[in-house]
């Protein structure tokens, strides 16, 4: 049941992903493509405010008390992924994604995962880390000639 749960989780994320970045490709007359991610990041924050009470207790003045240098880390986390996002959608399209995941799974499972929050590998997830850099190179081999 939980592999279920995590698949599903991770299906919501990808989805949402994919709406972003069909979202962002679609914009039309957008000068300043920053302007418009941060669009959608104030809607975004409205539906997480909007949703929050289905997870439980909001608690806003303790969160913001016992967490309040996290919230900043993770909203600067979140600007440069939009950076990142924005520059890469609007240069290179939604295709060269495969770039992002594996530098994402470095970033994020190797260096927080396993470096510093010491959660546990093994030699099935190790194998699946290096599969994933193998397929940047894979599609590094693959580029197609209008790039």
């Amino acid at each position: 049941m939980q592999s279920i749960l995590l698949l599903f989780f991770a299906f919501i994320a990808a989805v949402g992903n994919a709406m972003f970045a069909y979202g962002q490709k679609r914009s039309i007359g957008v000068q300043n493509g920053l302007a418009f991610v941060g669009a959608s990041a104030v809607v975004a924050a409205f539906l997480a405010w909007c949703a929050s009470p289905l997870l439980g207790p909001i608690g806003l003045s303790p969160m913001l008390r016992a967490n309040g240098r996290n919230i900043l880390l993770a909203g600067a986390g979140l600007f440069l992924t939009y950076l990142g996002f924005n520059l890469m959608y609007s240069r290179f399209g939604v295709s060269p994604y495969v770039v992002y995941a594996v530098l994402s799974i470095l970033t994020t499972t190797v260096f927080v995962g396993i470096l510093w929050m010491r959660e546990p590998i093994n030699s099935y997830r190790l194998a699946a880390i290096v599969l994933a850099l193998a397929s940047v190179v894979l599609y590094s081999f693959g580029k197609s000639p209008s790039s």
